[in-house]
């Protein structure tokens, strides 16, 4: 009997409690609940930056466009999901981003917009993204057209 009850105190036990064991574990699902909605917001705003990229390449397309051509305004329209800029192709579609306003006004004072349904800052139609001749890229309420 000694010498099992010396083997019992010699024995260095090699495990987790089940304490420790619940503390990792709460740990874990506070840190996952802070990570889940922070991941769906950068989402939200990849789909905004998709939205801010068209209607960049657009606008620099059209005052390319007026500086090449003068004297005449470009047609913009989407073709599947190609923009074309008076039937010359200017660049693809990005998913889920809409063509607003394709378009319209002279050299001095056009204005191009997109929105896209599934961001957050470019959510609506007419305040999605805008690129205008006189204020450049704007972005929700700012946008111009």
């Amino acid at each position: 009997m000694a010498r099992i009850r010396k083997s019992m105190e010699e024995k260095d036990d090699k495990g987790f409690t089940l304490i420790e064991l619940l503390v990792v574990m709460i740990i874990i699902g506070i840190l996952a609940a802070i990570a889940i909605p922070l991941f769906l917001n950068q989402r939200k705003k990849a789909e905004d930056s998709a939205a801010k990229a068209d209607v960049s390449t657009l606008g620099k397309e059209i005052a390319t466009y007026f500086v090449d051509h003068t004297g005449s305004t470009p047609t913009v329209t989407l073709s599947g999901t190609v923009y074309t800029i008076a039937g010359q192709t200017v660049g693809n579609q990005s998913a889920n981003v809409v063509l607003d306003d394709p378009g319209s006004g002279d050299s001095t004072s056009w204005c191009v917009s997109v929105y896209n349904p599934k961001g957050d800052a470019t959510a609506t139609a007419g305040a999605g993204a805008s690129y205008s001749v006189t204020g450049g890229l704007k972005v929700g309420a700012d946008a111009e057209c």
